[in-house]
């Protein structure tokens, strides 16, 4: 076949033979023969260059903002414990801490170096923690925590299913883990105001934690793991019983597995402001085992911005791209320029 203007393709040719009855059969045959229209952009070395350059213009700004608004953001940690362990147990610290006829009070000093703008967010953080280990993270059952004793399979709570024979509710190492040191906050001869009612996301209250679920056989066992569930809930009137799962707000932001092992939840909020140079009083109870495994537990008090919480990360990366677009683009000018076509 002549390979001049007298040829025929060979895909002209099946178009011609292979009757089209329908636009969605020849829709069909042009995408199997590929060859439906299409846009094919041709980067010029002009359009590579002022492309990073937008880029680069874009994300400094919105990574400068970012940061600065991190840095506004004003955050105390206090580590506690380690110097909450009386001196006679420094060397024994599992001891201590298993030990329950000793009064595990500790006070720590707090001082604020800049004015926090209520409301300011009270995080316990866990370090050397895996809340992401395969079987912790299993250990659960989230139809028991929905319908209770209505839904009888929770073979998946091994070993926290059972005790003496009687289920538990909630069942699984992540319930029976649960933190359950304590907090209280005063600033000179008053006690500051810890708002504990909505620290747990809405969605897992209203559809994940059953509201006519109770706690049963919980803790009741020789080996216990962390805090018990108390009947009466934080931030309510004492004459307010209540036990329900969905308003223990502390076992759920607990459940709310971490994917790291340092990792922080939110304890409650202080609803008014503190002053620059302000001390605040921290009496804690530290009854939490982290020093079997040797894990550290630290206070966090932290304001928030528009962005969130202090990460800086978020700003360096905008940055970090928007320098790297605009040092590739000077690199293709000067390549441009020298090896103009």
């Amino acid at each position: 076949m002549d390979g001049d203007g007298g040829s025929i393709s060979a895909v002209g040719i099946e178009a011609r033979l292979v009757p089209l009855q329908s636009r969605r059969q020849r829709a069909i045959y042009q995408f199997t023969q590929q060859s439906l229209p299409a846009c094919k952009p041709v980067l010029t070395p002009a359009w590579v260059i002022i492309t990073f350059l937008l880029i680069g213009a874009t994300f400094i700004p919105v990574g400068l903002v970012s940061l600065h608004a991190s840095q506004n953001v004003v955050e105390i940690i206090e580590r506690y414990d380690a110097d909450c362990i009386p001196e006679e147990y420094q060397s024994n610290k599992v001891a201590y801490i298993r030990n329950s006829s000793i009064s595990k009070n500790c006070t720590r000093y707090v001082k604020v170096h800049k004015h926090m703008k209520a409301p300011i967010h009270i995080y316990y953080q866990l370090d050397n923690y895996y809340q992401n280990h395969r079987r912790y993270v299993k250990s659960r059952s989230d139809q028991q925590l929905l319908h209770g004793l209505q839904y009888n399979d929770t073979s998946s709570c091994k070993p926290e299913e059972l005790n003496n024979g009687l289920p538990i509710v909630p069942c699984g190492l992540i319930a029976w883990s649960l933190f359950n040191d304590t907090f209280k906050f005063v600033r000179g001869s008053e006690e500051m105001n810890v708002n504990r009612k909505n620290i747990a996301w809405k969605s897992d209250r209203d559809h994940k934690f059953g509201k006519e679920v109770y706690p049963l056989n919980f803790q009741n066992g020789t080996l216990i793991g962390g805090g018990k569930l108390d009947p009466r809930i934080p931030g309510w009137p004492l004459d307010h019983i209540f036990d329900q799962l969905s308003d223990q707000e502390d076992l759920i932001v607990w459940m709310r597995t971490a994917a790291l092992p340092s990792f922080r939840k939110l304890y409650g909020r202080i609803e008014e402001d503190i002053e620059a140079g302000d001390v605040i009083a921290v009496y804690l109870k530290n009854n939490y085992n982290t020093y079997s495994f040797g894990g550290k537990k630290k206070l966090v008090l932290s304001t928030s911005s528009w962005l969130g919480g202090k990460n800086n990360f978020l700003g360096l990366a905008y940055i970090f791209v928007g320098s790297s677009s605009i040092f590739t683009s000077v690199v293709f000018m000067l390549l441009h320029v020298k090896n103009r076509r």
